[in-house]
């Protein structure tokens, strides 16, 4: 049945009482509500009391890393999106595109994180970002354009008057500082880290510069005992010896996981002429092990072999088959030796394979069966035992990819100029080569892949030719900000007028060249209305506000783009015209939009009729756009849905929206 409560207004472009703390306490607030006197204050013994009785002990030492504007960075982390979100509609309504779960977003990569923060959440299994290094040379400046007074930033980010003038000046100085970049940069990771899914990772490249800095960010934002592993990339081929200083020819590639205790690790691959076989990185002992016949499989009936005696990768972490794999109905034929850096013995292989509980996965990886029945990998079997909790299971070498193929810097310039016959378009972008191995260490061929720095579109592309690879069926989402390039630029001289420009003809090119057919669509962040965020009172027939009925059918479309993603619809997803008589509704999600003027009792009873007599119409929210209802309008739906009983008793929960 409906609700009897009053009628429930909201802004979610709000930032009123938004402050650097703002919605951690009302998480905690909302969880710990015994934690909070009736003042509001918190009771720190109470909290206390919950952790002891969990049975874990309060640490007694601690550090973190602390900067001019951290304060700052907290408040952006937590403001609400300040812009709308725009469709391409044009670009979208492409055959090759009207289906495409792939995105391409022009826009500051913290207003789209934020827009997607609802609609993603929780659903993305792999981001990969390439940030501006602060090198001094990268052209890495703060840029900000809110506007706050000197006692504005005091109240909202709780500092006091001297830090707030500081912060104020580097924010509008563009500054490269170390503290200029770690505000840059945290609030992006934190709203990041609330897209990605339990057993998601972050891989983050960086350079000397910034790399000790970042490390303690991450460890601070994901978690310290979510910290995967730090990766070293070769950049170059060779290094230049045109400088006094060391010659700097490699990359680290941080690595963390959202949640250490669902994470199921990484693996990599051993080539050979025949085939690619993933393994476990183990000690650095090589051993022999075999594994019985009879044990169950994921496979479907097939052969799949390593040539006995083929040769061994350079690498410690390698895996080779000494005999034929014959699988036929998901089981194991006959017994097979297997040559590798095993953490197990050969009685624990044996003991598992007698109780059934092992298992050979599609990429070749040996698995056991828990006593709850869910796959666990053999991490989790480790952890389980008490072993070391900083296991990384990854094949490639954890201290230097560049090893077999892993591309470098002159192979992504090539790979750029090849695919959009000119050269110098864009610094250093990655190789195709090592984003592929990252994405593919991941295990996942159904997942999103997220790059929030796209750049020149690696990402992407890698996206589309690992799954023209392997079959897979991975999305990405590329976010790229319309950076102008220099007018006497290379990329400015091709036509070129800004890295998004770059981006998205890299996505269309490597497309066409791949056979890929999944498409790509393109959103954009887009300024807020004039007069759309003044201060909202009771609408009158006579309020001299902002007039929702002056927008235009596109200028609707961008605030129902940016509300449904708002309320968790992802922006790949269609909302359906209803007519209701002559009024024009939305639905999509359980939601139904009413975003035009003109709403009348006929389109109130068609409403009602279609609730009564189309089984396959359930909405649990009616959202009304503000600006369109005058408030004798909004009382006269509520009254309505309030003594209407309909004969699904839905829950029917208004909002008027402004």
């Amino acid at each position: 049945m409906p609700s009897k409560n009053d009628i429930k207004t909201e802004s979610i472009h709000d930032n009123t009482n938004t402050t650097s703390n703002s919605k951690q306490l009302a998480l905690l607030k909302q969880n710990f509500p015994n934690c909070f006197d009736k003042e509001g204050n918190f009771i720190s013994h109470k909290m206390e009391e919950i952790v002891g009785n969990a049975g874990l002990e309060l640490s007694k030492e601690s550090y973190s890393l602390n900067w001019l504007g951290k304060s700052y960075a907290r408040l952006l982390a937590n403001e609400n999106p300040r812009t709308l979100i725009k469709e391409d509609k044009e670009h979208n309504a492409k055959e090759q595109n009207a289906q495409s779960e792939n995105l391409l977003i022009m826009g500051d990569n913290l207003e789209v994180l934020k827009h997607l923060s609802n609609a993603y959440s929780e659903q993305i299994k792999m981001i990969y970002i390439d940030p501006p290094y602060n090198t001094g040379g990268d052209g890495f400046v703060y840029a900000d354009d809110r506007k706050f007074s000197v006692e504005e930033l005091e109240k909202l980010a709780g500092i006091d008057t001297d830090e707030a003038k500081r912060i104020l000046e580097f924010t509008s100085s563009k500054s490269n500082s170390h503290s200029a970049w770690l505000t840059f940069i945290y609030p992006r990771l934190y709203v990041a880290r609330e897209l990605l899914r339990e057993d998601g990772v972050i891989f983050i490249s960086i350079d000397d510069n910034e790399v000790a800095q970042l490390k303690l960010l991450c460890d601070e934002v994901f978690g310290e005992e979510n910290f995967v592993g730090e990766l070293t990339w070769e950049k170059k081929k060779k290094g230049t010896f045109l400088s006094n200083n060391l010659t700097n020819i490699k990359e680290s590639i941080l690595v963390y996981s959202k949640d250490a205790t669902s994470f199921n690790g990484l693996i990599g691959e051993v080539k050979t002429s025949k085939e690619t076989y993933p393994c476990i990185n183990a000690s650095n002992k090589r051993e022999l092990r075999v594994i019985k016949k009879g044990i169950k499989s994921k496979f479907r009936e097939s052969n799949y072999f390593l040539a006995k005696g083929s040769e061994i990768s350079d690498t410690t972490m390698s895996l080779v088959l000494h005999t034929d794999l014959i699988i036929e109905n998901n089981i194991l034929m006959h017994d097979i030796i297997i040559e590798g850096n095993w953490r197990y013995t050969q009685k624990n292989m044996d003991i598992y394979t007698e109780e059934d509980n092992l298992y050979i996965t599609q990429d070749l990886y040996i698995r056991r069966i828990v006593t709850d029945a869910r796959y666990k990998t053999i991490k989790d079997l480790l952890l389980r035992e008490g072993k070391n909790k900083n296991l990384v299971y990854s094949h490639f070498n954890i201290n230097n990819l560049f090893e077999d193929g892993w591309g470098s810097n002159e192979d992504g310039e090539e790979e750029l100029r090849l695919l959009l016959k000119s050269k110098e378009l864009f610094s250093n972008p990655k190789p195709v080569k090592l984003i592929k191995k990252l994405i593919a260490s991941v295990r996942d061929r159904n997942m999103i892949v997220l790059d929030f720095f796209a750049g020149s579109g690696t990402t992407a592309h890698a996206v589309m030719a690992l799954n023209a690879e392997d079959g897979g069926n991975r999305k990405f989402i590329s976010v790229q900000i319309a950076e102008k390039t220099d007018a006497k630029s290379e990329a400015y001289k091709a036509g070129y007028k800004t890295i998004f420009n770059i981006t998205k003809a890299r996505i269309e090119k490597a497309s066409e060249k791949l056979g890929d057919k999944s498409g790509f669509k393109i959103y954009e962040t887009t300024e807020m209305f004039e007069g759309y965020l003044d201060e909202i009172e009771e609408l009158s027939s006579n309020s001299t506000l902002f007039n929702g009925k002056k927008l235009n059918n596109q200028e609707l479309e961008i605030l129902l783009t940016t509300w449904k993603a708002h309320d968790g619809m992802r922006l790949t997803q269609s909302l359906e015209v209803l007519m209701l008589g002559e009024y024009r509704a939305y639905y999509g999600g359980n939601i139904l939009y009413f975003m035009d003027a003109g709403f009348d009792i006929e389109a109130l009873q068609l409403f009602i009729e279609k609730l009564d007599s189309d089984k396959n119409f359930e909405p649990s929210k009616l959202v009304l756009f503000g600006y369109n209802f005058e408030s004798k309008h909004q009382r006269e739906l509520k009254e309505a849905l309030n003594n209407y009983k309909n004969k699904k008793s839905i829950e029917l929960e208004m909002v008027v929206r402004y």
